[in-house]
This record gives structure tokens, C-alpha cells and sequence, in this order.
């Protein structure tokens, strides 16, 4: 919960090649935030005691790994391409993705 989620967002985008965004309702949250920040900034509650580590892994999928943020910390992201400019297919896995 102490990491800035531009952080998370970075070691995403080494480990996968492409782009993790946060979301503070419908707007991209602030990088500098934490997850435990990002609780008092938005109406949903953000699970900041989880102390539970997600696995991700390249044969996930998208929509898979979007649900997982959502149901271990409460908090919606998505996943773009290397740019950050597209939103990448749910059904594609995290491996196809990368290499699209």
C-alpha cells in the first residue's frame, strides 16, 4: 500500500512492455500517489491492508489481470499499450500483448 503507483506502474511496464494506468473514479490517477492515498482520494474503498502480493504472469489475460487489481486492492486500472495511448484487447494475454 506504500508504493507510488507510478512505481507499480514502471516495474508493470519492465516486466511486460506495456503501459498500467490507475483510476480515481473515471480520471488517471495522480503517479505520485500510493495506494493508501489514492483511498482518501476516491469514493471507492481502496483495500490498503492487503498485504496479499498479486502474481502476474504473461499468460494472464487483460481482463484477468484489470479484475485481479480490482478484487485484491479495490481499485480499477487498465492496461494500454507500450505508448499508453491504446487500451489492449481483455482477451488477449499479457504476453500477446506485449508483443502486438
Amino acid at each position: 500500500p506504500n508504493k507510488k503507483l507510478k512505481t507499480i506502474s514502471k516495474n508493470f511496464k519492465s516486466s511486460f512492455n506495456l503501459s498500467l494506468i490507475f483510476y480515481k473514479g473515471n480520471m488517471i490517477a495522480d503517479g505520485d500517489l500510493t495506494l493508501a492515498a489514492l483511498n482518501k482520494k476516491t469514493e471507492k474503498k481502496v483495500n490498503t491492508t492487503s498485504q496479499e502480493e498479486i502474481k502476474i504472469k504473461g499468460s494472464m489475460k487483460v481482463g484477468d489481470v484489470e479484475n485481479l487489481f480490482e478484487e485484491t486492492y479495490g481499485v480499477k486500472v487498465q492496461i494500454k499499450d507500450k505508448s499508453g495511448k491504446t487500451l489492449v484487447d481483455n482477451d488477449l494475454t499479457l504476453g500477446k500483448a506485449s508483443r502486438k
